[in-house]
């Protein structure tokens, strides 16, 4: 947003931004009249662009969609989240440290290796929710006609948005983690780009003596630089199995959250349940460990945008919302996963 348009209001003015969220809601949802609605829109938003079709969220509708999907959408709320202001989407990413050394006071200093760079195209697609209402009920001035919209437009790209982080092919939408190659080779010798595996040791099931021992070694496989901030990723069926597993002194792994709403941990770090994770099968990946906000990044273009259609199934009317969303695995050093497979 501009800074102007921060300012307060003088000689008790509403501000544009607010008239454009009003007339948005009163005018263009409740009874699609889309007069003025476009110069309003271009003074409140710096992103609009009407040849996209449909209009520009507000910022306060579009701030409900945010913190909804970050409640429901897994990945969403451990991986990193950046806004971009166009289609694409890409990052630097390191392939190797500079070099260094220690010299005297007085000593030539050597020239030392310089770092190696790989540029990683977060692959994109645009994420769409169609919901609908009669117009009776956008008639109704107790019904709260945004809150609504902003709980099925959430809904519906936080469970688009969830299978394809974690299975998405990568073309028109981002690409799963679990669709990259991984190895049994550790970070000093795998190829930049592949992630690691640790296998289980035996096809489609956790060892049959100390299970536990296995999820201890996924731990250690992430360096520790990656620990701080770690989280598990499995689905609820792989949970309940892990959540029966016992320490040495017959005491379980799982344990609950501290306080409410705080995630229950394992082996003292926090377990997230995505349920497009696999089940355990095998030579399936699943479980995963990571620091995700280091090593998965999620993209999306400024603003969510609305068309809407009276015309398509009468007498319900259509809210089109479209959204760009992207993701990619940026950091392979900060990700591992139990390979449920002999090795």
């Amino acid at each position: 947003m501009h800074v102007a348009q921060n300012r307060p209001a003088l000689g008790g003015l509403t501000p544009v931004r607010d008239d454009y969220s009003h007339a948005f809601t009163e005018r263009y949802l409740r009874k699609g009249l889309e007069t003025g609605l476009e110069a309003l829109g271009v003074k409140a938003l710096n992103f609009t662009n009407v040849a996209e079709g449909g209009y520009a969220v507000p910022e306060s509708l579009d701030r409900l969609v945010e913190t909804k999907l970050r409640d429901i959408s897994p990945l969403r709320a451990v991986a990193q989240v950046v806004q971009v202001g166009s289609a694409d989407y890409k990052k630097l990413a390191t392939t190797s440290g500079f070099g260094s050394g220690w010299v005297a006071d007085n000593a030539v200093r050597p020239e030392t290796a310089t770092p190696g760079f790989a540029e990683v195209a977060v692959p994109t697609g645009e994420l769409y929710a169609n919901p609908a209402a009669t117009q009776v009920m956008l008639d109704d001035a107790v019904f709260d006609v945004e809150r609504w919209l902003a709980d099925e437009i959430a809904l519906e790209f936080a469970k688009q948005e969830g299978a394809a982080f974690i299975a998405g092919s990568g073309t028109n939408r981002p690409k799963g983690i679990i669709t990259y190659t991984t190895a049994a080779t550790p970070d000093a010798t795998r190829a930049f780009g592949t992630l690691q595996h640790v296998p289980t040791g035996v096809s489609g099931n956790f060892a049959a003596s100390n299970p536990t021992d296995q999820l201890i070694d996924l731990v250690h496989a992430l360096r520790p630089a990656y620990r701080q901030g770690a989280v598990f990723l499995m689905n609820s069926a792989t949970l309940a199995r892990v959540r029966k597993f016992r320490d040495l002194e017959g005491n379980y792994i799982w344990r609950p959250g501290l306080s409410d709403g705080a995630p229950a941990n394992i082996l003292g770090y926090p377990v997230i349940e995505a349920e497009d994770m696999p089940d355990v099968a095998a030579n399936s990946l699943s479980i995963a460990f990571g620091n995700f906000e280091r090593g998965y990044v999620i993209s999306e273009r400024l603003g969510t945008r609305i068309l809407r259609d009276p015309y398509s199934n009468k007498p319900f009317v259509h809210f089109y919302a479209t959204r760009r969303v992207g993701g990619a695995v940026v950091n392979s050093e900060a990700i591992k996963f139990l390979r449920f497979s002999v090795s």
